[in-house]
């Protein structure tokens, strides 16, 4: 390593700083609304430098995205139960608790909210949605592997997360757990 060369340490200040960051964003979020507080604002409750958010982000809207893939993927991984069925019924469940969660319907409108939101926001949601079909891919391709029949990936989102998006955003909640297990019947 060069001399002046700094060594980014996992779970240090950065982990920290973009933790409270979300966070921020996320109570923002839950008290405002999607597109009714700025950066500065974000930087405040976070107890950071507009510049801080600014550096690692550039926009808020990249902000917002981070914020929205980083919380679907750490809360929903992609389960490998050693059967699609198995996968279908866990992912299932897992998005269920997520979206139905204290944090939960924050992050269903910050993603309702970015993929309709001009240019920026037309990126924003196709960037939402290639992570997340790519992420399911990866399963179905696992369960096409193991000689398993699997749906397409836009099959998965229209028969099972759809319908559980639009009920949390319509306030048709609690998602049970007969209910998820439905869906991916419907869809198997």
């Amino acid at each position: 390593m060069n001399e002046g060369q700094r060594v980014r340490r996992p779970g240090g200040r950065s982990a920290r700083v973009v933790a409270q960051v979300h966070q921020a964003v996320t109570d923002l979020i839950l008290e405002r609304g999607y597109g009714h507080f700025t950066v500065g604002e974000v930087a405040a409750r976070a107890g950071v430098a507009d510049s801080s958010i600014y550096r690692r982000w550039g926009s808020l809207e990249t902000l917002l995205t981070d914020v929205a893939l980083t919380r679907l993927n750490a809360q929903s991984p992609m389960p490998d139960t050693g059967s699609l069925a198995g996968d279908l019924r866990t992912y299932a469940a897992q998005v269920a608790r997520e979206i139905t969660g204290s944090d939960g319907p924050a992050v269903l409108h910050l993603a309702v909210a970015l993929s309709s939101r001009g240019q920026q926001g037309l990126q924003a949601g196709a960037d939402l949605r290639a992570e997340r079909t790519r992420q399911l891919q990866s399963m179905l391709d696992r369960a096409r592997d193991r000689g398993e029949s699997a749906p397409d990936a836009l099959d998965v989102l229209d028969h099972i997360l759809a319908p559980m998006y639009i009920r949390v955003l319509f306030g048709m909640v609690p998602l049970t757990p007969d209910y998820v297990d439905g869906l991916v019947d419907r869809l198997l």
